[in-house]
Protein backbone atom coordinates (compact mmCIF):
# COMPACT_ATOMS: atom_id res chain seq x y z
CA UNK A 1 0.00 0.00 0.00
CA UNK A 2 1.97 2.59 -1.24
CA UNK A 3 1.29 6.22 -2.53
CA UNK A 4 2.15 7.08 -6.16
CA UNK A 5 3.21 10.69 -7.87
CA UNK A 6 1.18 10.72 -10.81
CA UNK A 7 -1.77 9.35 -8.97
CA UNK A 8 -1.47 12.06 -6.09
CA UNK A 9 -0.38 14.94 -8.53
CA UNK A 10 -3.80 14.16 -10.80
CA UNK A 11 -5.84 14.01 -7.16
CA UNK A 12 -4.51 17.26 -6.06
CA UNK A 13 -5.42 19.33 -9.53
CA UNK A 14 -8.30 17.54 -8.96
CA UNK A 15 -9.60 19.44 -5.59
CA UNK A 16 -7.99 22.73 -6.91
CA UNK A 17 -10.34 22.69 -9.41
CA UNK A 18 -13.54 21.55 -6.89
CA UNK A 19 -12.38 23.69 -3.86
CA UNK A 20 -11.17 26.63 -6.18
CA UNK A 21 -12.85 27.37 -9.62
CA UNK A 22 -15.92 25.88 -7.84
CA UNK A 23 -16.17 23.19 -10.45
CA UNK A 24 -18.50 19.91 -10.01
CA UNK A 25 -17.18 16.78 -8.25
CA UNK A 26 -18.52 14.42 -10.50
CA UNK A 27 -17.19 16.39 -14.00
CA UNK A 28 -13.98 16.81 -12.28
CA UNK A 29 -13.66 13.74 -11.70
CA UNK A 30 -14.15 11.97 -15.24
CA UNK A 31 -12.14 14.17 -16.64
CA UNK A 32 -9.20 13.39 -14.08
CA UNK A 33 -9.88 9.42 -14.79
CA UNK A 34 -9.37 10.53 -18.51
CA UNK A 35 -5.67 11.57 -17.97
CA UNK A 36 -3.94 8.57 -18.34
CA UNK A 37 -4.46 5.57 -20.29
CA UNK A 38 -1.98 3.23 -18.93
CA UNK A 39 -3.61 3.40 -15.47
CA UNK A 40 -5.16 0.41 -14.50
CA UNK A 41 -8.83 0.20 -12.83
CA UNK A 42 -7.23 0.31 -9.10
CA UNK A 43 -5.54 3.50 -10.57
CA UNK A 44 -8.18 5.07 -11.24
CA UNK A 45 -10.35 3.81 -8.28
CA UNK A 46 -7.45 5.43 -5.92
CA UNK A 47 -8.02 8.63 -8.10
CA UNK A 48 -11.94 8.76 -7.95
CA UNK A 49 -12.53 7.71 -4.47
CA UNK A 50 -9.71 9.86 -2.78
CA UNK A 51 -10.56 12.82 -4.69
CA UNK A 52 -14.59 12.23 -3.60
CA UNK A 53 -13.07 11.09 0.30
CA UNK A 54 -11.54 14.27 0.69
CA UNK A 55 -14.62 16.68 -0.61
CA UNK A 56 -16.68 14.99 1.72
CA UNK A 57 -14.27 15.42 4.21
CA UNK A 58 -13.16 18.74 4.12
CA UNK A 59 -14.01 20.76 6.80
CA UNK A 60 -12.96 18.14 9.09
CA UNK A 61 -9.68 18.10 7.28
CA UNK A 62 -8.77 21.84 6.71
CA UNK A 63 -9.49 21.63 10.88
CA UNK A 64 -7.56 18.92 11.56
CA UNK A 65 -4.70 20.27 8.95
CA UNK A 66 -5.05 23.93 9.82
CA UNK A 67 -5.64 25.56 7.24
CA UNK A 68 -8.38 27.69 5.88
CA UNK A 69 -9.67 28.52 2.51
CA UNK A 70 -9.25 30.02 -0.55
CA UNK A 71 -6.68 26.42 -0.12
CA UNK A 72 -3.56 26.90 -1.76
CA UNK A 73 -1.60 23.98 -3.42
CA UNK A 74 0.23 23.66 -0.18
CA UNK A 75 -2.68 23.95 1.42
CA UNK A 76 -4.38 21.02 -0.52
CA UNK A 77 -1.40 19.05 -0.05
CA UNK A 78 -1.85 19.10 3.94
CA UNK A 79 -5.31 18.13 3.58
CA UNK A 80 -4.23 15.03 1.65
CA UNK A 81 -1.29 14.12 4.43
CA UNK A 82 -4.58 14.36 6.61
CA UNK A 83 -6.29 11.55 4.56
CA UNK A 84 -3.04 9.45 3.82
CA UNK A 85 -2.49 9.33 7.60
CA UNK A 86 -6.33 8.77 8.43
CA UNK A 87 -6.11 6.03 6.05
CA UNK A 88 -3.10 4.19 7.23
CA UNK A 89 -0.75 5.30 4.12
CA UNK A 90 3.18 5.03 4.93
CA UNK A 91 3.98 8.65 4.19
CA UNK A 92 6.65 9.15 1.15
CA UNK A 93 9.73 11.44 1.69
CA UNK A 94 8.34 13.82 -1.35
CA UNK A 95 8.79 17.59 -0.75
CA UNK A 96 5.12 18.62 -0.59
CA UNK A 97 4.81 16.14 2.33
CA UNK A 98 8.07 16.61 4.52
CA UNK A 99 7.55 16.99 8.48
CA UNK A 100 3.62 15.51 8.07
CA UNK A 101 3.25 15.45 11.91
CA UNK A 102 0.91 11.55 11.98
CA UNK A 103 1.00 11.94 16.02
CA UNK A 104 -0.57 15.59 16.23
CA UNK A 105 -3.08 14.87 13.00
CA UNK A 106 -4.20 11.30 15.04
CA UNK A 107 -4.57 13.99 18.21
CA UNK A 108 -6.79 16.45 16.37
CA UNK A 109 -8.41 13.86 14.50
CA UNK A 110 -9.72 12.22 18.24
CA UNK A 111 -10.46 16.19 19.96
CA UNK A 112 -11.86 17.55 16.93
CA UNK A 113 -14.77 14.70 16.42
CA UNK A 114 -16.31 15.84 19.62
CA UNK A 115 -17.91 18.36 17.92
CA UNK A 116 -20.26 17.14 15.21
CA UNK A 117 -20.72 19.87 12.65
CA UNK A 118 -16.49 19.08 12.25
CA UNK A 119 -16.53 15.49 12.57
CA UNK A 120 -19.22 15.00 10.11
CA UNK A 121 -17.59 17.95 7.87
CA UNK A 122 -20.75 20.17 7.16
CA UNK A 123 -21.34 24.04 7.50
CA UNK A 124 -23.24 25.27 10.94
CA UNK A 125 -25.96 26.22 9.28
CA UNK A 126 -26.56 23.09 7.97
CA UNK A 127 -26.28 21.03 11.28
CA UNK A 128 -28.55 24.15 12.78
CA UNK A 129 -30.86 23.05 10.08
CA UNK A 130 -30.79 19.27 9.95
CA UNK A 131 -31.43 19.33 14.13
CA UNK A 132 -34.32 21.68 13.67
CA UNK A 133 -36.07 19.67 10.51
CA UNK A 134 -35.55 16.32 12.24
CA UNK A 135 -34.73 16.51 15.88
CA UNK A 136 -31.38 15.87 17.20
CA UNK A 137 -31.12 11.69 17.25
CA UNK A 138 -32.68 11.06 13.75
CA UNK A 139 -30.39 13.72 12.24
CA UNK A 140 -27.00 12.83 13.91
CA UNK A 141 -27.79 8.99 12.63
CA UNK A 142 -28.72 10.94 9.01
CA UNK A 143 -25.69 12.87 8.98
CA UNK A 144 -23.73 10.22 9.44
CA UNK A 145 -25.35 7.99 6.83
CA UNK A 146 -25.12 10.39 4.47
CA UNK A 147 -21.33 10.07 4.44
CA UNK A 148 -21.25 6.94 3.66
CA UNK A 149 -20.07 5.77 -0.25
CA UNK A 150 -23.15 5.47 -2.41
CA UNK A 151 -23.79 2.46 -3.87
CA UNK A 152 -23.83 1.59 -7.20
CA UNK A 153 -27.45 0.75 -8.05
CA UNK A 154 -28.79 -0.50 -11.67
CA UNK A 155 -32.10 -0.54 -13.06
CA UNK A 156 -32.79 -2.90 -15.45
CA UNK A 157 -34.57 -1.68 -18.80
CA UNK A 158 -37.33 -4.05 -19.19
CA UNK A 159 -38.25 -2.58 -22.70
CA UNK A 160 -35.11 -4.90 -23.86
CA UNK A 161 -34.14 -7.38 -21.05
CA UNK A 162 -34.95 -8.96 -17.82
CA UNK A 163 -33.16 -8.34 -14.17
CA UNK A 164 -32.24 -12.14 -14.54
CA UNK A 165 -30.84 -11.87 -17.87
CA UNK A 166 -28.69 -8.61 -17.29
CA UNK A 167 -27.27 -10.59 -13.97
CA UNK A 168 -26.00 -13.16 -16.03
CA UNK A 169 -24.75 -10.52 -19.00
CA UNK A 170 -22.80 -8.82 -16.21
CA UNK A 171 -21.41 -12.19 -13.85
CA UNK A 172 -19.27 -13.10 -17.61
CA UNK A 173 -17.71 -9.56 -17.35
CA UNK A 174 -16.86 -10.66 -13.76
CA UNK A 175 -19.05 -7.46 -12.40
CA UNK A 176 -21.13 -9.51 -9.58
CA UNK A 177 -25.03 -7.88 -8.65
CA UNK A 178 -27.22 -9.15 -5.71
CA UNK A 179 -30.88 -8.42 -6.42
CA UNK A 180 -32.55 -6.36 -4.14
CA UNK A 181 -35.53 -7.18 -2.27
CA UNK A 182 -38.97 -5.99 -2.99
CA UNK A 183 -37.88 -4.22 -6.19
CA UNK A 184 -37.84 -5.96 -8.90
CA UNK A 185 -35.61 -4.29 -11.42
CA UNK A 186 -33.04 -3.41 -9.31
CA UNK A 187 -29.32 -4.86 -9.39
CA UNK A 188 -27.16 -3.85 -6.24
CA UNK A 189 -23.06 -4.07 -7.34
CA UNK A 190 -21.09 -6.10 -5.00
CA UNK A 191 -17.78 -3.75 -6.03
CA UNK A 192 -17.44 -0.39 -7.74
CA UNK A 193 -17.16 -1.11 -11.52
CA UNK A 194 -17.07 1.41 -14.22
CA UNK A 195 -20.32 0.21 -15.68
CA UNK A 196 -20.76 2.63 -18.21
CA UNK A 197 -18.10 0.87 -20.39
CA UNK A 198 -19.93 -2.18 -20.87
CA UNK A 199 -21.42 -3.30 -24.26
CA UNK A 200 -24.69 -4.03 -21.93
CA UNK A 201 -25.16 -0.25 -20.83
CA UNK A 202 -24.15 0.96 -24.64
CA UNK A 203 -26.81 -1.28 -26.07
CA UNK A 204 -29.22 0.39 -23.01
CA UNK A 205 -30.15 -2.85 -21.19
CA UNK A 206 -29.46 -0.85 -17.92
CA UNK A 207 -29.33 2.55 -16.23
CA UNK A 208 -27.64 3.70 -12.93
CA UNK A 209 -30.55 4.67 -10.88
CA UNK A 210 -30.50 4.66 -7.11
CA UNK A 211 -32.79 2.01 -5.14
CA UNK A 212 -34.64 5.24 -3.53
CA UNK A 213 -35.07 7.26 -6.99
CA UNK A 214 -36.58 3.59 -8.50
CA UNK A 215 -39.37 3.44 -6.15
CA UNK A 216 -40.93 6.81 -7.68
CA UNK A 217 -42.23 5.73 -10.94
CA UNK A 218 -43.75 2.78 -9.85
CA UNK A 219 -45.72 4.85 -6.96
CA UNK A 220 -47.21 6.84 -9.90
CA UNK A 221 -49.02 3.84 -10.40
CA UNK A 222 -48.64 4.33 -14.56
CA UNK A 223 -50.68 1.50 -17.02
CA UNK A 224 -49.80 1.79 -20.93
CA UNK A 225 -52.16 3.18 -23.09
CA UNK A 226 -52.09 6.30 -20.54
CA UNK A 227 -51.33 10.16 -21.28
CA UNK A 228 -48.27 10.78 -18.64
CA UNK A 229 -46.25 13.87 -17.73
CA UNK A 230 -42.71 14.51 -16.30
CA UNK A 231 -43.09 17.64 -15.30
CA UNK A 232 -39.57 18.58 -14.68
CA UNK A 233 -37.79 15.45 -16.61
CA UNK A 234 -34.13 16.95 -16.52
CA UNK A 235 -31.76 14.21 -17.86
CA UNK A 236 -35.00 11.78 -17.46
CA UNK A 237 -33.72 8.63 -15.12
CA UNK A 238 -37.40 8.46 -14.20
CA UNK A 239 -38.92 9.34 -17.38
CA UNK A 240 -36.86 6.31 -18.54
CA UNK A 241 -38.78 4.36 -15.54
CA UNK A 242 -41.84 5.61 -16.63
CA UNK A 243 -41.16 4.83 -20.14
CA UNK A 244 -40.53 1.19 -19.58
CA UNK A 245 -43.38 0.26 -17.36
CA UNK A 246 -46.02 1.85 -19.95
CA UNK A 247 -44.41 -0.29 -22.16
CA UNK A 248 -43.88 2.00 -25.07
CA UNK A 249 -47.85 2.50 -25.28
CA UNK A 250 -49.54 5.38 -24.33
CA UNK A 251 -47.95 9.21 -24.20
CA UNK A 252 -45.12 10.44 -22.26
CA UNK A 253 -44.41 13.74 -21.95
CA UNK A 254 -40.91 15.19 -20.90
CA UNK A 255 -40.70 18.39 -20.01
CA UNK A 256 -38.18 20.65 -18.77
CA UNK A 257 -36.93 24.43 -18.58
CA UNK A 258 -33.43 23.59 -20.22
CA UNK A 259 -33.20 22.21 -23.68
CA UNK A 260 -29.59 20.60 -23.12
CA UNK A 261 -31.30 18.33 -20.05
CA UNK A 262 -34.23 17.36 -22.58
CA UNK A 263 -31.27 16.82 -25.48
CA UNK A 264 -29.64 14.04 -22.79
CA UNK A 265 -32.69 12.58 -22.46
CA UNK A 266 -33.17 12.01 -26.34
CA UNK A 267 -29.92 10.42 -26.14
CA UNK A 268 -30.77 8.22 -23.58
CA UNK A 269 -34.22 7.05 -24.71
CA UNK A 270 -32.77 5.96 -27.76
CA UNK A 271 -30.07 3.86 -26.33
CA UNK A 272 -32.97 2.44 -24.42
CA UNK A 273 -35.38 1.88 -27.26
CA UNK A 274 -38.42 4.01 -25.65
CA UNK A 275 -40.14 5.60 -28.32
CA UNK A 276 -43.53 7.06 -26.58
CA UNK A 277 -41.83 9.92 -25.20
CA UNK A 278 -42.62 13.87 -26.64
CA UNK A 279 -40.50 16.18 -25.49
CA UNK A 280 -41.30 19.75 -24.48
CA UNK A 281 -39.57 22.66 -23.06
CA UNK A 282 -41.45 25.20 -20.56
CA UNK A 283 -40.59 28.61 -22.22
CA UNK A 284 -43.86 29.89 -21.66
CA UNK A 285 -46.75 29.32 -19.20
CA UNK A 286 -48.52 28.41 -22.31
CA UNK A 287 -46.68 25.57 -22.15
CA UNK A 288 -48.37 24.23 -19.08
CA UNK A 289 -51.78 25.51 -19.91
CA UNK A 290 -52.29 23.67 -23.27
CA UNK A 291 -51.79 20.76 -20.84
CA UNK A 292 -54.88 21.61 -18.30
CA UNK A 293 -56.73 18.47 -17.08
CA UNK A 294 -55.29 16.43 -19.96
CA UNK A 295 -52.76 13.52 -18.18
CA UNK A 296 -54.05 10.52 -16.34
CA UNK A 297 -50.79 10.85 -14.17
CA UNK A 298 -48.20 13.42 -13.68
CA UNK A 299 -45.11 13.02 -11.99
CA UNK A 300 -43.58 16.46 -10.22
CA UNK A 301 -39.93 15.74 -9.42
CA UNK A 302 -39.89 19.06 -7.94
CA UNK A 303 -36.16 20.81 -7.53
CA UNK A 304 -34.50 20.54 -4.02
CA UNK A 305 -31.90 21.48 -1.60
CA UNK A 306 -30.86 17.73 -2.36
CA UNK A 307 -29.55 16.86 1.00
CA UNK A 308 -30.97 13.26 0.75
CA UNK A 309 -28.34 12.45 -1.86
CA UNK A 310 -24.97 13.81 0.10
CA UNK A 311 -23.47 10.83 -0.48
CA UNK A 312 -23.57 10.49 -3.90
CA UNK A 313 -22.73 14.66 -4.50
CA UNK A 314 -20.70 15.58 -1.17
CA UNK A 315 -19.62 18.88 -2.78
CA UNK A 316 -23.44 19.71 -2.48
CA UNK A 317 -22.24 20.21 1.14
CA UNK A 318 -20.23 23.59 0.07
CA UNK A 319 -22.08 24.68 -2.72
CA UNK A 320 -25.41 24.56 -0.76
CA UNK A 321 -26.53 28.12 1.10
CA UNK A 322 -29.29 28.37 3.64
CA UNK A 323 -30.84 30.99 1.25
CA UNK A 324 -31.13 28.61 -1.44
CA UNK A 325 -33.11 26.60 0.37
CA UNK A 326 -35.56 29.07 1.71
CA UNK A 327 -35.40 30.22 -2.39
CA UNK A 328 -36.37 26.58 -3.60
CA UNK A 329 -39.06 26.07 -1.00
CA UNK A 330 -41.02 29.19 -2.51
CA UNK A 331 -40.00 27.17 -5.92
CA UNK A 332 -41.44 23.89 -4.93
CA UNK A 333 -45.21 25.51 -4.09
CA UNK A 334 -45.51 27.19 -7.62
CA UNK A 335 -44.42 24.38 -9.20
CA UNK A 336 -46.94 22.13 -7.22
CA UNK A 337 -49.92 24.73 -7.93
CA UNK A 338 -48.75 25.41 -11.51
CA UNK A 339 -48.33 21.71 -12.53
CA UNK A 340 -50.76 20.15 -10.64
CA UNK A 341 -53.22 21.49 -12.97
CA UNK A 342 -52.32 19.09 -15.74
CA UNK A 343 -54.09 16.19 -14.01
CA UNK A 344 -57.48 15.52 -15.24
CA UNK A 345 -60.43 14.60 -12.72
CA UNK A 346 -59.97 10.96 -11.18
CA UNK A 347 -56.08 11.26 -12.38
CA UNK A 348 -52.70 11.16 -9.93
CA UNK A 349 -50.38 13.17 -9.17
CA UNK A 350 -47.14 12.31 -7.68
CA UNK A 351 -44.54 15.03 -5.95
CA UNK A 352 -40.83 13.89 -4.91
CA UNK A 353 -38.18 15.11 -3.85
CA UNK A 354 -34.11 13.94 -2.80
CA UNK A 355 -34.80 16.31 0.17
CA UNK A 356 -34.95 14.73 3.54
CA UNK A 357 -36.35 18.30 5.02
CA UNK A 358 -40.08 18.14 5.79
CA UNK A 359 -40.66 21.87 4.96
CA UNK A 360 -39.61 20.50 1.33
CA UNK A 361 -41.98 17.73 1.88
CA UNK A 362 -45.14 16.72 3.79
CA UNK A 363 -44.97 20.14 4.84
CA UNK A 364 -45.44 21.29 1.45
CA UNK A 365 -48.09 18.87 0.86
CA UNK A 366 -49.75 19.97 3.91
CA UNK A 367 -49.67 23.87 2.66
CA UNK A 368 -50.67 22.67 -1.22
CA UNK A 369 -54.29 21.11 0.12
CA UNK A 370 -54.98 24.21 1.42
CA UNK A 371 -55.03 25.93 -1.59
CA UNK A 372 -57.71 26.36 -4.10
CA UNK A 373 -56.11 23.85 -6.63
CA UNK A 374 -55.16 21.40 -3.77
CA UNK A 375 -58.79 21.15 -2.31
CA UNK A 376 -59.34 18.91 -5.38
CA UNK A 377 -57.02 16.96 -4.66
CA UNK A 378 -56.99 13.47 -1.75
CA UNK A 379 -54.01 12.72 -0.33
CA UNK A 380 -53.42 9.08 -0.60
CA UNK A 381 -50.18 8.14 0.65
CA UNK A 382 -46.62 9.27 0.76
CA UNK A 383 -43.15 7.77 1.70
CA UNK A 384 -40.50 9.14 3.51
CA UNK A 385 -36.92 7.43 2.77
CA UNK A 386 -34.04 7.96 5.44
CA UNK A 387 -30.69 6.99 3.92
CA UNK A 388 -30.05 6.18 8.13
CA UNK A 389 -32.85 3.23 7.64
CA UNK A 390 -32.88 2.54 4.04
CA UNK A 391 -28.98 2.54 3.24
CA UNK A 392 -29.95 4.42 0.11
CA UNK A 393 -30.59 7.93 -0.35
CA UNK A 394 -32.96 9.99 1.34
CA UNK A 395 -36.25 10.94 -0.70
CA UNK A 396 -39.88 11.52 -0.24
CA UNK A 397 -42.94 10.97 -2.57
CA UNK A 398 -46.62 11.91 -2.03
CA UNK A 399 -49.68 10.35 -4.06
CA UNK A 400 -52.60 12.56 -4.33
CA UNK A 401 -55.58 12.06 -6.37
CA UNK A 402 -57.58 14.69 -8.04
CA UNK A 403 -61.54 14.33 -7.02
CA UNK A 404 -63.67 13.01 -10.46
Amino acid sequence: MRLHRNLVYTTIDSLNAIFNEGEYADKVVARALKKDKRWGSSDRKFVAETIYEIVRWKRLYAEIGEVKEPFDRDNLWRMFAVWAVLRGYPIPDWRQLEGTPERKIKGRFDELSKNRAIKESIPDWMDELGVKELGEKVWAKEIAAQNQQAKVILRTNTLKTTREKLRAILMDLDIETEYLQDQSDALVLKERANVFMTDAFKQGLFEVQDASSQLVAPFLDVKPGMRVVDTCAGAGGKTLHIASLMENKGQLIAMDLYESKLKQLKLRAKRNSAFNIEYRIIDTTKVIKKLHEKADRVLIDAPCSGLGVLKRNPDAKWKLKPEFIDNIRKVQSEVLESYSKIVKPGGKLVYATCSILPSENQEQIERFLTTDIGKQFTFIQDHKILASESGFDGFYMALLERKA
